[in-house]
């Protein structure tokens, strides 16, 4: 049934009127090479399958009970993890769910929240759902953010840290620079792919700023670095006010988001260090053979510091689509102004990438 065949007589104005998110094509099919919605190639830590499996055979009776509402253990695993208190921490049902109690949190204010024009297409979903009035500011001609392009009177900022699409990295010093031109307003860092940048032995997370910030809020999620798209859980980092914020909306909407086997392979998940490292350097070894071989068969391909790569074949971007998809493998293309002519590639085992390369060279 299309929407068009749809009694909505019933529904509120606002459900009449959204333009709900389209989530990344999860097909079903066999042989299929799956590069399109940036999921981890590797398996999460045998870890988290242990600490799941030990709840459900030595604590399953525990299951008719809630869980712990503010999920403490896996708030004070995090906190370790990045040298802070468990009141700067915040977690949710994924960041998806965090990021929509950001918006109801700090940005229903009569002045615009400020984004960038190519940039995760969830947040013009969430500023139509709750009210707000979204603002685009286009990015440079390469693609970057320009911390002065963001100097007017607003709501609040958010900005997605490597870039998505394109997978660029602003660095700290743009950060910091946002942040004192609005101490009156969030900046949020949208952290999803994080894990994935590299700047030498600098720092590259905004984590590091939140005890010199009070206005720098941070969301991540493990759906990516840590292979766990499936247990759906995401995080926010902060001073203790803007996680008490959210901590208020949360209990106004969702008291118990994560349950007792989220908390517990979450958890676990943070405390295997080793893994997480390992897994997350080969990820970034992928993406750098893959930028390679797709530089070598003619590919513009933007500096990526995410999971994925942004190129630009020398063929229309969605006839390649189209052709690949014939073969069976799944790119993301974005029939969007300026970046239409591009494909958003996930970097998937050094198989997979191989396989992608066979093909495109098919294609030539």
């Amino acid at each position: 049934m299309n929407h068009c065949d749809i009694d909505t007589r019933l529904w509120s104005k606002k459900a009449q009127t959204l333009s709900p998110y389209v989530p990344g094509e999860q097909p079903k099919h066999d042989n299929l090479c799956k590069l399109n919605t940036n999921e981890n190639p590797f398996p999460p830590s045998p870890k988290v399958g242990e600490a799941i499996g030990a709840v459900l055979n030595h604590q399953a009776e525990a299951l008719k009970l809630y869980p712990a509402p503010e999920s403490d253990d896996l708030r004070q695993a995090l906190a370790d993890f990045y040298g802070l208190t468990s009141n700067q921490v915040f977690v949710g049902n994924g960041s998806d769910e965090v990021l929509a109690l950001v918006f109801a949190s700090f940005f229903l204010k009569d002045l615009p929240l400020l984004a960038p024009d190519i940039s995760y297409s969830f947040y013009p979903v969430y500023a139509q759902t709750f009210g707000v009035e979204l603002q685009p500011i286009a990015l440079s001609d390469d693609f970057s953010v320009n911390p002065d392009d963001y100097q007017q009177p607003c709501a609040g900022i958010i900005i997605a840290n490597p870039n998505a699409p394109t997978g660029m990295l602003m660095p700290l010093s743009a950060i910091k620079a946002l942040a004192n031109q609005h101490p009156n307003s969030v900046v949020v860092i949208d952290e999803a792919y994080i894990d994935f940048a590299q700047a030498g032995d600098n720092a590259v997370s905004a984590v590091s700023l939140i005890n010199d910030f009070d206005n720098i809020l941070i969301t991540q999620t493990f759906s990516k670095s840590r292979s766990l798209a499936g247990l759906r859980v995401g995080m926010a980092f902060g001073n203790p006010s803007l996680i008490e914020a959210l901590t208020r909306m949360k209990n106004s909407f969702n008291s118990y988001p994560l349950d007792k086997l989220a908390q517990a392979g979450a958890t676990a998940s943070v405390l295997d260090r080793d893994y997480f490292k390992d897994t997350c350097q080969k990820v970034i070894e992928l993406r750098e053979a893959l930028t390679s071989k797709l530089a070598q068969l003619g590919f513009e391909v933007l500096p990526s510091q995410a999971n994925f790569v942004f190129a630009k074949p020398e063929m229309p971007a969605v006839e390649v689509a189209s052709r690949l998809r014939e073969q069976g493998i799944i790119v993301r293309h974005f029939n969007q102004p300026r970046i239409d002519e591009y494909l958003r590639i996930t970097v998937g085992t050094a198989e997979q990438n191989q396989r992608l390369i066979d093909a495109l060279k098919a294609l030539a």
